[in-house]
């Protein structure tokens, strides 16, 4: 065991006699609970009449969790995680107590999905706590969790989740295929995990949606999607997932549905707005001057006097100086990096019109993207948007607005071509179907939200009878 273990002082043997016979206990240090250790095993063992038997340890030792093992291989990861093996000596097999003892953060807020109205905790590192939190929002037998082991040199234990009623086999078996086949030194993360088995890894937009909100999690779960789940990682996956998933929120349901399409809309135009905006400044202002009303080229003349750039670097010049601002602000301490953002993004901007390097027009236009692609309720969409804006810009200042339609004709080619877990990642818009409309792009009212969405193909398409839900057995008034 010494030698498995590589003589770490970690690992704790003890050894001892007990009414003719040698008992030895071997246990990985701090990850044990001490006073259960000493209290309902070492305490039980010695104040026994008689030998013991591997089947008396079993039996007569108050611990829910025993096992026995044959091959130490099993039997060093069941240390690492927290248990305690005895061993009789002449036995050809040692009995293992679960005993961890587990460093678990308590649930806390969401911080990289806040939200106004709705549940506020989020998952942590801990996958007992998640599937707790899990089994709590899903208080139903029909819920499926199944456990994969991740990993060739360091494991780690991966649940697959899903409603056995509603779920695509098909979807199933793609995720736990996926998942199953890796053959990897270890998964760090969940985000990790999502890169090696998502369909495309060459594309920039994500295909699998990754959260740390319980809510959303459940809320998909319970629409006939797939969820997985890694050990040690606050965040977990879903899937499959249309493009437009990406841009609603949780928040949009505990909303009013005119407010929450509302806002779904404006995630959408914001979008196209984060994108276009800058490259058609760039085209105007080196190919188009015609469609400039003449009042304000004017002022855009008067601007750009002293800028001794062309639009094109001048827009790549102070793109990079926002995303250079928001990096530093996500990297620096949380109060630190809030002062950068807010005052270096004024000082800087400030000094580069008075410097000449940039005109006042086009600051507001870059403010104006980065805001808008920060509505974006997931974070790697938002990445991606701002990501493929630099191409744009490129290709507007070398062809004008030939070169935004051939780039934005490009986006929607290349987003025509990707799926999620085999389904097609721009539906219903492609292939076209109106009636999912109402779970992606826009919400209408509960009482007409009976249908699931159709590329998911779940076993039940239904959420309730329509027509029996839509009758008012309301008292009536005199």
């Amino acid at each position: 065991m010494k030698k498995q273990f590589n003589d770490s002082p970690d690992l704790i043997c003890k050894e001892f006699q007990f009414r003719n016979q040698t008992l030895v206990i071997h246990f990985v240090n701090y990850q044990v609970k001490k006073d259960l250790l000493e209290r309902d095993l070492l305490g039980t063992l010695t104040s026994a009449k008689r030998a013991w038997s591997v089947e008396d340890l079993q039996n007569k030792i108050p611990l829910a969790s025993s096992t026995v093992e044959r091959s130490l291989a099993n039997i060093s990861p069941a240390l690492i995680h927290g248990s305690v093996s005895v061993y009789i000596e002449g036995e050809s097999q040692v009995v293992l107590f679960a005993l961890p003892n587990l460093e678990r953060r308590a649930l806390n807020r969401a911080e990289t999905e806040s939200l106004v109205f709705g549940p506020q905790i989020s998952f942590t590192e801990s996958l007992v706590t998640n599937m707790n939190v899990i089994r709590w929002r899903l208080d139903t037998d029909d819920l499926v969790v199944e456990k994969l082991i991740v990993g060739e040199r360091i494991k780690s234990e991966v649940r697959l989740v899903y409603l056995k009623s509603l779920a695509n086999e098909e979807n199933v078996q793609t995720m736990r295929q996926r998942i199953s086949d890796l053959k990897v030194d270890e998964v760090e993360d969940t985000s990790v995990l999502g890169q090696m088995i998502e369909d495309s890894s060459s594309t920039v937009f994500p295909q699998l949606i990754t959260t740390e909100l319980p809510d959303r999690f459940c809320n998909s779960i319970s629409k006939g999607r797939v969820g997985v789940l890694v050990d040690k990682s606050p965040t977990t996956l879903i899937g499959p997932m249309s493009f437009f998933n990406f841009f609603e929120s949780t928040e949009d349901l505990y909303m009013r549905w005119n407010m929450g399409t509302f806002i779904r809309f404006l995630r959408l135009f914001a979008m196209f707005l984060s994108i276009v905006l800058t490259p058609f400044y760039v085209a105007a202002l080196t190919y188009h001057y015609e469609i400039i009303p003449s009042s304000l080229l004017i002022s855009l003349g008067q601007s750009r006097a002293t800028v001794p750039f062309p639009p094109v670097i001048e827009a790549l010049l102070l793109e990079m100086l926002i995303e250079f601002l928001r990096e530093a602000g996500a990297r620096l301490p949380t109060k630190v990096g809030q002062t950068m953002g807010i005052v270096g993004g004024i000082v800087l901007g400030q000094a580069a019109v008075k410097a000449g390097f940039t005109s006042n027009i086009l600051i507001i236009i870059i403010a104006l993207s980065a805001l808008a692609s920060f509505t974006a309720p997931s974070y790697l969409m938002g990445s991606a948007i701002r990501i493929i804006r630099f191409p744009i810009i490129i290709l507007a200042g070398a062809w004008g607005l030939i070169g935004i339609v051939f780039a934005l004709s490009f986006l929607a080619i290349h987003l025509l071509k990707q799926h999620s877990l085999g389904r097609p990642y721009l539906a219903p818009l492609y292939p076209f179907e109106w009636k999912d409309f109402n779970d992606t792009i826009f919400r209408t009212t509960f009482q007409k939200n009976d249908r699931r969405p159709n590329y998911i193909m779940t076993k039940d398409r239904y959420r309730f009878d329509k027509q029996k839900s839509n009758k008012k057995n309301d008292v009536k008034r005199i």
